[in-house]
């Protein structure tokens, strides 16, 4: 088994990162102990240097998602069947409609082997115009006249 050191270059760091999701994807859910250790080994080191220089700290939560899905040749359809939500639902969540709650932060972080705390910081909601019934107020004042 290969010996893993702690991270000092980007380089390594994109080479652990594959690593670790290569590992994740090729032994699905029911790792040995071995294999579990090392996956959590190389989580920890890759949380360090996250740490240390601020990867994570450069996105909000939705840009930092989206990355990660297109890292992950995720789509929309797939994000929605692993939070068990709809794909309307993950569409106003990416296009920051919806705001992500404990459960599904929990369920991304697990998922892409991330700290919560990257899904769980403050960044703002759009709220969508009410065209329709500002309209329809504005015909309820018209007839009144």
């Amino acid at each position: 088994m290969k010996a893993y050191t702690i991270i000092r270059t980007e380089e390594q760091y994109w080479k652990y990162c594959n690593e670790l999701e290569k590992l994740t994807t090729e032994y699905g859910e029911n790792p040995s102990d071995e294999l579990l250790d090392l996956i959590e080994t190389i989580t920890l080191l890759i949380e360090k240097y996250d740490e240390a220089h601020g990867t994570m700290d450069e996105l909000d939560p939705m840009q930092l998602l989206k990355s990660l899905m297109d890292d992950n040749l995720m789509k929309q359809q797939d994000l929605a069947r692993l939070l068990d939500v709809s794909k309307g639902h993950v569409s106003d969540i990416l296009n920051y409609k919806k705001g992500l709650s404990k459960k599904v932060i929990r369920i991304l972080s697990d998922r892409f082997k991330v700290r919560q705390d990257a899904f769980n910081r403050t960044y703002t909601l759009y709220q969508a115009s009410n065209n329709q019934n500002r309209n329809a107020e504005q015909g309820q004042l018209s007839t009144q006249k």
